[in-house]
């Protein structure tokens, strides 16, 4: 079994729902989402988050704007709907409910060496 395979399949399995908690904070260009997924260890590629926008969007869970930049091309800004706001807050509930009943079954088991 491929350890790296797994790891990878349990990171995108949350990237949905991390990518929807970041913009619910503030509008964000796709750099800005990966620096910020970066800054917790969430490493992904432009290629992996690029068709997730483009899905969510399709989904009515986000909308873009485009504006201008200082450094460089004209960016493209992610922001939240109302449906993609309430979406992120069942994806919160399921979350919550995963996490404590992952955590009682593995709080004895995990050994990180």
């Amino acid at each position: 079994m491929n350890i790296e395979n797994t790891k990878a399949q349990m990171r995108k399995g949350i990237l949905e729902f991390c990518i929807l908690s970041i913009l619910k904070r503030k509008d964000c260009y796709t750099s800005e989402i990966l620096e910020e997924l970066k800054s917790v260890k969430l490493v992904v590629v432009e290629g992996t988050v690029y068709p997730l926008l483009t899905r969510l969007k399709n989904d009515d869970l986000l909308i873009y704007r485009w504006e201008e930049s200082n450094a460089g091309p004209p960016r493209k800004y992610y922001e939240l709907t109302e449906k993609g706001n309430q979406f992120l807050i069942e994806l919160g509930k399921t979350w919550t409910t995963l996490s404590e009943a992952v955590d009682k079954i593995t709080s004895n088991n995990i050994n990180h060496e």
